[in-house]
């Protein structure tokens, strides 16, 4: 199968490492929500594949609107998923980072990095 050509202008994307496996987070669930104000509209439900990517940017060309979004990523399901042992409640468990978008024309890769007791994010690209 060739690979899909990479969309024009701006796009969103993200991928999820299991930094205590050394693998990708495969089957996690990630939402996307738009956050106006007090608001938060859910704008998608995503899985990861076996990469621990998603198979396409979350957001691309005139969908992408500047303006603060986060991604919710189910990190508690995903490790219980793996035969994890996690407390009750689980240490980290549901994972929200918060970020801006205000170049609608660049590339935002937002990918988190986590275990059952740390996680990490940056801008990548």
């Amino acid at each position: 199968m060739a690979a899909q050509p990479l969309p024009t202008g701006g796009r969103l994307t993200t991928h999820v490492l299991d930094t205590a496996r050394g693998c990708p987070a495969a089957k996690l669930v990630i939402e996307l929500v738009r956050v106006e104000g007090q608001n938060h509209r859910l704008i998608k439900t995503v899985r990861t594949n076996s990469d621990g990517r998603v198979d396409g940017p979350l957001l691309a060309g005139p969908d992408l609107a500047g303006g603060v979004y986060e991604l919710v990523f189910h990190a508690g399901d995903y490790l219980r998923g793996t035969g994890e042992t996690l407390p009750d409640p689980a240490f980290l468990d549901v994972i929200p980072i918060r970020f801006g978008i205000a170049d609608t024309s660049a590339h935002y890769h937002v990918p988190l990095l986590i275990s059952a007791y740390a996680y990490s994010t940056y801008r990548g690209s």
